[in-house]
């Protein structure tokens, strides 16, 4: 009987002392976890949009903080996009449909969902200049004549097109823009290399909508009509040297465009859109 109370004691024992054991385990568990470095989150890889300078696409890019790789042209930001140099580009929705998708230009590109902006097409003419009102009058006849429509139908804007007033009398200044373009012949409008709105075609001539509709004014004006390609970063100081006659190449009428200009009425819907891969 002792020796049964003397096994009993030594189970009792190793229970006890297993117990104790297993606690500490249990209380050395969070310290050790608590120890170990904690995993830095992970970084969302920076995306590096392909601007035009001076554009409205790189006004909102900003206006997002977005990471922006200013380019000459809206050409070149899809040329961008296509070589893999930034990883997405913001363009007018005019040109995505012109040059991005199946059977265009850049046919492993697309236009995502995003549009950041909705906005309208002017004409932009030096301040106080009474050309405006004379590219307003062109506008209101060939909208009425289906001139305006038809021209559109040719480079496929029809669908954002601006509906037109109807005419008015206009007379231009004796001492204005219009009686000087007329006085020498020939009316100089800036532009870029911009499809639908302005691109050469295998002639090496200017076309689009909105060369075509330039050649209109001239037309109506009694001159010939003369395209330079401008830095669009520079087309309110190539206007107000004289360089220029008129910027007329899908330009959105922001107010700063409108407070160093005078502008045509809206003749297009626009907006900004991206573009990726």
């Amino acid at each position: 009987m002792k020796n049964m109370k003397k096994i009993w004691a030594v189970l009792l024992a190793l229970t006890l002392a297993l117990s104790l054991a297993a606690c500490g385990g249990k209380s050395e568990t969070p310290a050790a976890e608590a120890e170990k470095p904690a995993e830095a989150p992970a970084q969302e890889e920076s995306i590096i949009y392909a601007v035009e300078a001076g554009s409205a696409g790189e006004a909102a890019a900003l206006e997002n903080g977005f990471e922006i790789n200013s380019v000459d042209t809206q050409a070149k930001a899809l040329m961008e996009v296509q070589a893999g140099t930034s990883d997405a580009a913001i363009i007018d929705s005019l040109m995505a449909g012109a040059m991005v998708g199946e059977g265009t230009s850049y046919p492993d590109l697309k236009v995502t969902d995003q549009k950041l902006t909705e906005e309208l097409y002017g004409v932009g003419c030096r301040k106080g200049s009474d050309l405006a009102a004379f590219i307003d009058n062109v506008f209101a006849e060939t909208y009425a004549d289906g001139t305006l429509q038809e021209i559109a139908n040719t480079y496929g804007v029809q669908e954002a097109l601006v509906e037109q007033p109807a005419p008015t009398d206009y007379a231009p200044a004796a001492d204005g823009d219009v009686a000087a373009i007329q006085n020498k012949g020939k009316l100089i409008v800036g532009i870029t290399d911009f499809a639908p709105m302005d691109y050469k075609n295998d002639s090496d001539e200017w076309i689009g909508f909105d060369a075509d509709m330039a050649k209109v004014v001239a037309e109506k004006l009694g001159v010939e009509v003369e395209f330079i390609e401008i830095d669009w970063d520079s087309k309110i100081m190539e206007l107000d040297s004289g360089n220029i006659d008129v910027v007329w190449n899908g330009m959105t009428l922001t107010d700063a465009v409108m407070e160093a200009m005078e502008c045509s009425t809206a003749y297009c819907n626009n907006a900004q859109v991206v573009v990726t891969k």
